[in-house]
């Protein structure tokens, strides 16, 4: 069960983020011709070579979201499919895609997912705040268990939930704030070698991040996400694609997800999150030990997200993680290098896009692309995705020939 490694990432684009948008507005639909275009200049394919898409949701399409982007881009897809995981969604979409390919059914398929959510508005027609972003919440709908069961007892946003998790972790195993504080401080040493990184050039150090304004206790605000505007995209292509590319394959081997539940309300037990499973299945799919990879792109909405899934990966023992974290170096030039072109809390999350940025930190590495930043003979990575609550999650494999 499962792929077999025929299906490799050839090309890939991330935009430099920025928090205010500087470049010129563009529509979603554009964002996403010119995103594509650039992977699959970067990958040395044609348009004409792409026969199959998956995307995340538009803002100029509630419903045929796929059709829609062929249509604008001229493709005659044989696999069009849209995916709704959250932050999860990009590292989910990459693995259909190579399952779409293995099929046979697509000779090249674009994974692209638009990340700059300032767009053009008229001024007949103004941007309007929907209810779920006052509440925080992906639904208020009348029926809906969150509005029934989670709005009217304010367990809404992403900072107190996540805090939440911290806290109850804390309880159960202990809390090293300066270990939480280093994870930080890692990924910032990996964006400052990272040209483009937003926060490139800003070295921290623990004490600014634990003198940083505390959001959510015990979250300070240098231990959460940084919102931006960006935007990428990967072109994953069959073996003749792959002859054609001018980049270093990077092979797909294994994959793995669980989506149980919406909310952590409903989680059977906090400490373990949905990685467990989906980062076995990936591990057992490629064939391959937690000793064998190279390098990890880690979601990191929030420090506590890495720490728990390091631990719920398999790299580090449940309720050890902190220890872990102090006993390696996790830059680029250490030996355990995660998110080494700085995750997303310090090269930035450009919305839905930000789990593209580990797909991409993935492939990077594996392709030897990432110049300061390169891991030395790279050739295994392990990708995570995440979305929601700890909620949905997703794990890669990705091996160079």
């Amino acid at each position: 069960m499962g792929l077999r490694g025929e299906a490799a990432i050839l090309g890939f684009y991330e935009l430099p983020p920025q928090r205010k948008l500087a470049r010129e507005k563009t529509f979603n639909l554009e964002q996403w011709a010119r995103l594509s275009k650039a992977a699959l200049d970067d990958a040395g394919l044609e348009a004409t070579d792409v026969n199959g898409i998956v995307t995340p949701m538009i803002g100029e399409a509630s419903m045929f979201v796929p059709s829609t982007i062929t249509e604008y881009l001229g493709i005659e897809a044989n696999f069009a499919e849209i995916v709704d995981l959250g932050g999860a969604g990009s590292a989910a979409a990459v693995w259909r895609a190579a399952a779409a390919v293995e099929l046979g059914l697509c000779d090249a398929v674009l994974v692209t997912f638009p990340g700059a959510h300032d767009v053009p508005t008229h001024e007949r027609r103004p941007f309007v705040m929907e209810d779920q972003m006052f509440f925080g919440a992906s639904s208020n709908s009348y029926g809906s268990p969150q509005a029934e069961f989670e709005i009217p007892y304010a367990n809404l946003g992403q900072n107190g939930p996540y805090a939440q998790i911290a806290k109850r972790y804390g309880h159960e195993f202990g809390y090293d704030e300066l270990a939480m504080a280093k994870i930080a401080v890692d990924q910032r040493t990996n964006a400052c070698a990272t040209p483009g990184a937003v926060f490139h050039g800003k070295p921290i150090t623990a004490q600014d991040v634990l003198a940083s304004p505390m959001v959510a206790d015990p979250l300070h605000m240098l231990e959460i996400v940084m919102p931006c505007q960006g935007g990428a995209a990967v072109v994953i292509g069959n073996k003749d694609m792959a002859a054609k590319s001018k980049n270093r394959p990077v092979w797909i081997k294994g994959f793995g997800e669980r989506v149980p539940y919406k909310t952590p309300t409903y989680a059977r037990d906090l400490m373990y999150s949905p990685m467990v499973h989906a980062a076995d299945q990936a591990f057992t799919m490629a064939g391959i030990t937690r000793e064998d990879v190279d390098m990890v792109s880690i979601y990191d909405c929030y420090t506590i997200t890495v720490l728990m899934s390091l631990e719920d990966a398999g790299f580090a023992e449940k309720g050890k993680g902190m220890q872990f974290v102090n006993e390696h170096d996790l830059t680029f030039r250490g030996d355990f290098p995660v998110n080494t072109a700085g995750g997303q809390l310090s090269f930035g999350q450009a919305g839905i896009a930000g789990g593209m940025h580990h797909v991409i930190d993935g492939a990077r590495q594996v392709m030897g692309r990432a110049g300061e930043a390169q891991v030395a003979d790279c050739n295994r990575a392990f990708v995570s995705g995440n979305g929601g609550i700890m909620s949905e999650q997703t794990a890669l494999i990705f091996e160079g020939e």
